[in-house]
Parts: C-alpha cells; structure tokens; sequence
C-alpha cells in the first residue's frame, strides 16, 4: 500500500476517486456548498487503485474534514487517515479538527468517538436546508434511518 498526500498530479485520479464513491464532487455541510475537488487531503493507493481516501480544508485555525472513504473496513486504513490529518493539523499549529456527519452514520459516529473526536454541536433539521441545495439527497440514510440532521465531532489539537 502506498500512502500519498493528494497533489496536482494525481488530482485527476483523486477526483475520479470521489465522484465513484459519492456520485458527485459537492458535498453540502451545514447548508454551504463544497467543492471537493479543491480540498486537501491523503489516499491509500494499491497498485492503481485507491483504496482509502479523506479530504479536507482548513480554516483560519480549523481543519474541516469533508469525506473519509475507505473501501476496505476494519483493517485501519481509516484510522491512519485520520491520523495523517491529525498530524496535518498539529504540523500547522491549528486549534481543532471537525467533521460533520448525518445522524444515520452509525458507524462514523462510533468510528470518531472512539478515535477521541467529541460531539460538539447537532444541527437539527440541517438535512431541509441541504436538500434546497441538493434536491437528490435521500429522505432516508442508512439503517432505514430517516436522513435530517448533521451532528458535528469536534478534536480539540
């Protein structure tokens, strides 16, 4: 496995990595629009092929993580991401990381819990104010859960 900071080189490849994996390169957090084929970020790639893959920006003295993708669960691949990001964020002296995410991930609920992220903030109905934006997001997310609000984990550097 080969681990890369994404660059001008590979953002064709990157791009084309988050377009299969989210059907789009917009992704919408709490009502603003993001283009994620301008964010920074880290991937795994095996042989040719990306396997794991997480964007962000910064902002003044926060790192916003905007997608983590790994195709391969439970073997770290994930972890190690965030980790690279974690380190990203200490190499530039910011204050925290956030990521936001619906309340039908379960498993990135429990998956940045454990990692020492902590539930800051939920934005109740923020899923209305998305679909205004988005009109093809779904009414219902994983689980069968009904998809409408945005909770957001915060880790303080």
């Amino acid at each position: 496995m080969e681990w890369k900071r994404i660059s001008t080189s590979d953002r064709t490849l990157v791009d084309e990595f988050i377009r299969q994996q989210w059907y789009t390169t917009t992704m919408i957090i709490r009502g603003k629009e993001i283009d994620m084929t301008q964010t920074e970020g880290f991937y795994v790639k095996e042989q040719e092929d990306i396997i794991g893959l997480i964007t962000y920006f910064v902002s003044d003295d926060v790192l916003e993580v905007i997608s983590l993708n790994s195709l391969r669960e439970n073997q770290g691949i994930g972890t190690k991401l965030v980790d690279a990001v974690i380190r990203e964020a200490k190499d530039r002296k910011l204050k925290k990381i956030l990521v936001v995410t619906t309340n039908d991930n379960i498993n990135a609920i429990k998956f940045y819990q454990k990692r020492g992220f902590d539930m800051a903030c939920l934005y109740h109905n923020a899923l209305d104010i998305s679909r205004k934006i988005k009109p093809e997001i779904p009414l219902i997310g994983d689980h069968s859960i009904p998809l409408r609000h945005e909770i957001e984990f915060e880790l303080l550097i």
